[in-house]
């Protein structure tokens, strides 16, 4: 095999490797990006965890993308290690989808209409369309599966680069003499665990040894354990993806490699046992494999493996726990100590669809701990428990690291490439993420509040406990409408939250009013009011961070919504609905004098 040879050869395997990238990257586009989000919402039971897996690897053409991607799952919190084995199964059945793609190099004809069927032709026909789409159509779908095209051209262009570079190999001993010695198991495996490990894809090592099968000299004996430590070496590039992840992240990872080993050897054992129990003439006889061959074994070996290890998911797990103890790790927060917090994945970014889905999932998470946080200082006005107290100020910590952490994390995907309902999403979690850490910080306010109640004893009068009361309810009330509002993405809520504002802005302010009449009167005392118009001031701008979050949950799901029109309509008593809204929460929410 001469230099120009083994150039040609790497050529190949270059044109193969950017081929299969294209081909995956244009279908996943096709699929509209949602691939992943599929994967993580439809994984609920381990077969249909195996099948999503199986599928999305046949798509982006790469096991170990597809287990990356799983490893940023369980290191966001978004999926759990044990939901997380199935899918790693399904992608090691769905990178042999490549090699049967890779038979349809074998297609040709050598004269007349026959030659139409060559690969040569075909792949020539292919690229021409894709290239055609490519760069004239205007439709993004078209541009899309130009893309597919190409890559698929290229694909199998880089294949009869390297079957046309090993030919020659068909007449040499020494190469025949030389794959004879991958006959041992043993060392068979140890060969395609460096090979798979030097170009980062199974499927890549597959396709190589695809093309070696075309010089006859690649028989069954050798292809088998070849392919099985392939299998292995994949892992690389998954425990790779891992480096700064989480425990269950490096666990997840971890699983990859453990279930190729384990299928390795299980199968090592099986059917190395059985050969030497029933001689499989295949075997014996050093039969040549085909390119079909190699494309059946694979399949074959992966699904058998996973039908074997399928039901020992928990054992798998418990092996991972066993290598991987838990650590106590240094939270960044104080209230990471005792609050489990959503991590945002920066593996997600490239992906937008999937950055957005557990911004949202954090939002949600945040949403939840302020407004228990906010619910339980009002509690303490009337009971002050210092126990409770500690949980306020843990939680503002957390809704603290959120706000820090979500706003960093929302820049970084405006930077990404958004469509339009994506840009509305990132706008809206921007617009709010400070509505929500400022509601928490009116949390520990209320809490410092009740604190100096209890500590001083401070009592108020008949009125003024009525006016809190009332205040509290319509605080809560408003509190609840504006989160289910914003989880829910429900626009109608939404705008039940303005007229409620409205009206504890006016009961604040004839709140305080009354106080001070209060205190003229001598009814309450000044370090009452003191207090007093603490807890009213933050009553006050909780409500108004509920109005700033509704808004603008309104603004960006509406295109031609006018915030100013939509607020100043409000306070001129223009709009009809809003009317009928205040008058029924002024009906229940009204001080007793």
């Amino acid at each position: 095999m001469s230099i120009a040879n083994v150039l040609a050869l790497i050529g190949g395997v270059a044109l193969f490797l950017f081929g299969m990238q294209l081909m995956g990257d244009g279908l996943k586009r096709v699929a509209g990006n949602k691939l992943e989000l599929v994967l993580w919402k439809l994984s609920g039971t381990p077969l249909k965890g195996v099948l999503l897996g199986t599928v999305v690897t046949a798509v982006v053409q790469s096991s170990s993308a597809t287990s990356a991607m799983v490893v940023g799952f369980v290191n966001s919190a978004m999926m759990t290690v044990a939901q997380s084995i199935p899918i790693v199964m399904g992608a090691n059945i769905g990178t042999s989808v490549t090699g049967w793609l890779l038979c349809l190099s074998m297609l040709g004809g050598s004269n007349g209409w026959l030659s139409l069927l060559s690969t040569d032709t075909i792949s020539a026909v292919v690229a021409f369309i894709g290239i055609i789409w490519l760069m004239f159509s205007k439709k993004e779908a078209k541009k899309h599966l130009g893309g597919i095209m190409l890559g698929f051209a290229v694909l199998m262009y880089g294949m009869a680069a390297m079957s046309d570079a090993v030919s020659p190999l068909k007449e040499s001993e020494t190469f025949r003499n030389l794959l004879t010695m991958f006959d041992n198991p043993v060392l068979g495996i140890l060969v395609g665990i460096l090979i798979t490990a030097l170009l980062q894809s199974n499927s890549a090592s597959v396709g190589i040894l695809q093309a070696l099968s075309v010089t006859g000299a690649v028989s069954y004996a050798a292809a088998f354990p070849m392919i099985m430590g392939m299998g292995i070496g994949a892992s690389i590039p998954v425990l790779l993806s891992a480096v700064g992840a989480s425990r269950d992240g490096k666990r997840t990872s971890l699983i990859y490699l453990l279930i190729n080993v384990f299928g390795t050897l299980i199968c090592t054992v099986l059917f190395y046992g059985a050969n030497m129990l029933m001689h499989f003439s295949f075997m014996q006889e050093n039969t040549p494999i085909s390119m079909i061959g190699i494309a059946c074994v694979n399949t074959l070996y992966r699904i058998a493996a996973i039908i074997v290890l399928l039901p020992f998911i928990k054992y798998l797990e418990r092996i991972t726990d066993l290598l991987l103890k838990d650590k106590k790790e240094n939270a960044p927060e104080k209230a990471a100590e005792t609050i489990q917090l959503i991590q945002l994945e920066e593996r997600f970014l490239e992906n937008p669809v999937l950055a957005l889905t557990q911004s949202k999932e954090a939002m949600w998470d945040m949403a939840d701990i302020t407004e228990e946080n906010l619910f339980r200082s009002f509690d303490l006005i009337a009971n002050y428990d210092a126990a409770e107290a500690e949980k306020v100020i843990a939680a503002e910590d957390a809704v603290d690291h959120y706000e820090d952490k979500l706003g960093t994390y929302l820049v970084k995907v405006t930077g990404q490439a958004l469509n339009h309902a994506e840009t509305l999403e990132c706008s809206l979690y921007l617009h709010t993420v400070a509505d929500f850490e400022r509601i928490s910080d009116h949390s520990v306010n209320i809490q410092e509040a009740a604190l100096e109640i209890s500590e001083k004893n401070v009592r108020f009068s008949d009125s003024a406990a009525d006016e809190l009361r009332v205040l509290e309810n319509a605080l809560r009330r408003i509190v609840s409408i504006t989160f289910k509002a914003f989880r829910e993405g429900d626009l109608k809520l939404a705008a039940q939250v303005e007229p409620l504002e409205e009206l504890i802005d006016s009961l604040c302010q004839s709140a305080k009013l009354n106080h001070v009449a209060r205190l003229q009167t001598k009814i309450c005392t000044l370090q009452q009011g003191f207090v007093f118009n603490d807890l009213i001031s933050n009553f006050e701008r909780v409500a108004d961070h509920c109005s700033n979050i509704a808004v603008a949950l309104v603004e960006l799901h509406e295109d031609a919504f006018d915030t100013h029109e939509y607020l100043s309509n409000i306070k001129n008593r223009q709009n009809e609905e809003f009317q009928r809204m205040y008058d029924e929460y002024s009906q229940e929410f009204v001080f007793m004098s």
